[in-house]
């Protein structure tokens, strides 16, 4: 397996990735060609240091998972700075094996390389079996996130 950085020629696959599950349908808009939206994101999270969009290769450079680091400077913490993980998937195949976890394991380490105090996500209350992965991993349930949309 190779975490490496995702380019624009990876983007239709990792896309693929994140419309392909029960919320994700109802949010995103894969279709080939991609809607200019999705360019015009991956422009501005390619170019941007504090920003790492990962994909997940097998031994046959086929991509199979993706995951989104983004690394956040803040006065608290004495200057610290917090790892945020995001959209996290992968591919339906492939699913189930353990490479969830093997994600997890590179993205922490990651945040420790990049000096990061800690690691947080946020995931959706309708997922209670992805909850229990996350606390199976050492994540605990230290905040009530709340978030408004915009529509």
């Amino acid at each position: 397996m190779k975490f490496r950085k995702a380019t624009r020629n990876d983007l239709s696959q990792i896309i693929e990735m994140i419309a392909d599950d029960e919320l994700g349908k109802t949010r995103e808009n894969f279709q080939v060609p991609l809607p200019t939206e999705y360019l015009i994101a991956f422009a501005k999270i390619d170019s941007d240091p504090n920003q790492e969009l990962i994909v997940v290769e097998n031994e046959d450079h086929e991509i199979i998972g993706t995951l989104q680091l983004s690394f956040i400077q803040y006065l608290t913490y004495q200057g610290g700075i917090r790892a945020q993980i995001e959209a996290v998937r992968i591919r339906k195949d492939k699913r189930g094996i353990g490479l969830g976890k093997k994600m997890f394991v590179w993205a922490i380490e990651r945040a420790k390389e990049r000096k990061a105090h800690l690691l947080q996500l946020t995931t959706d209350k309708k997922r209670p079996e992805t909850i229990k992965f996350y606390e199976d991993l050492g994540f605990k349930p230290s905040h009530e996130g709340m978030k408004m949309h915009f529509d």
